[in-house]
């Protein structure tokens, strides 16, 4: 979805299938045979999935790992629902791809949306109030069949184990960090005193800057929502400090909703959880990672 091709991140799992270009345009001859023959090239290879530009308006999509197989196949029941409602574009497929005899799990067609992620492009601050209404588009109540993630429908109390831990790990680095760890860990216990959410509404999930998409500094979509599911809207707030600076949270906030202020202080709690994981695993071994946790940190240390 996003150009220039951008290869697998330090520590990034190894393929379970050998894909390449002979396998994508073999499915595609196989299952969409009037897509076969349009130029196809390597754009993205993620985590979980890697994506094939094709043509000048489509790319493919296709899982790297078993795991995201499943994720995948979230995405291609749910974003058709989501699509129409959300002022943002998502990766909706235009066409599904099934498992075959040269490849063992779904894939898609999905159109292509120019940009770069916002991890290598920063959002412009004037996006901020863009985001919030995307945000409150996506924020209706989960419906009863929306499956339920175990790791991001869940509470603050629920993942502070993780959060010490990290916070612990990060206070022995004493060089380097940039970020005061006091005043991390004191927004940390304001948010855990905040009443909880009740866990019931639609939410992406997984916000961080390398699952949108920026075009000259304007929110161009938002990616990977293997992660979908019912939680705390919370979780999805959090990225107003990942992507924008404190002065331009305002406007989020105004164009969201009437919020709630323990809502906003538990989002404040989710870009603690957020900051410190990504500048903790960005620390072993994937730099931007850790600079997107840093300038998180940063920014909630200066609110």
């Amino acid at each position: 979805m996003t150009e220039p091709a951008v290869p697998a991140s330090p520590g990034t799992p190894p393929a379970e299938v050998d894909l390449d270009d002979r396998l994508v345009r073999a499915l595609l001859r196989d299952q969409h045979p009037d897509l076969a023959d349009r130029p196809l090239a390597l754009v993205a290879g993620g985590w979980d999935n890697a994506t094939y530009r094709l043509g000048d308006d489509l790319a493919v999509r296709l899982p790297r790992r078993r795991v995201a197989a499943a994720l995948l196949r979230k995405e291609q029941e749910w974003l058709p629902r989501l699509a129409a409602r959300l002022p943002v574009p998502v990766p909706e497929p235009v066409r599904v791809g099934e498992p075959s005899a040269g490849y063992p799990w779904p894939w898609s067609v999905v159109r292509w949306i120019p940009g770069r992620s916002a991890e290598c492009e920063e959002l412009s601050p004037g996006q901020a109030e863009q985001f919030g209404r995307f945000l409150a588009a996506l924020h209706e109540p989960a419906p009863d069949s929306l499956p339920r993630n175990e790791y991001r429908c869940l509470t603050l109390a629920d993942v502070s184990p993780r959060v010490e831990q990290r916070l612990r790990r990060l206070s022995t680095m004493n060089t380097g960090l940039a970020v005061p760890l006091l005043t991390v860990r004191q927004r940390w216990q304001q948010a855990l005193a905040a009443s909880p959410d009740s866990l019931d509404t639609c939410v992406h999930g997984d916000l961080h800057p390398k699952n949108l998409v920026v075009d000259a500094g304007r929110l161009a979509a938002v990616l990977d929502w293997g992660d979908l599911t019912a939680g705390d809207p919370a979780i999805d707030l959090a990225a107003a400090w990942m992507l924008f600076p404190v002065d331009a949270h305002p406007a989020v906030w105004e164009s969201y909703r009437p919020t709630e202020p323990d809502t906003v202080v538990r989002a404040a709690g989710w870009a603690v959880y957020w900051g410190v994981t990504l500048l903790d695993a960005g620390l072993a071994g994937d730099p931007p990672f850790a600079e997107i946790g840093r300038r998180t940190l940063a920014r909630l240390c200066g609110d």
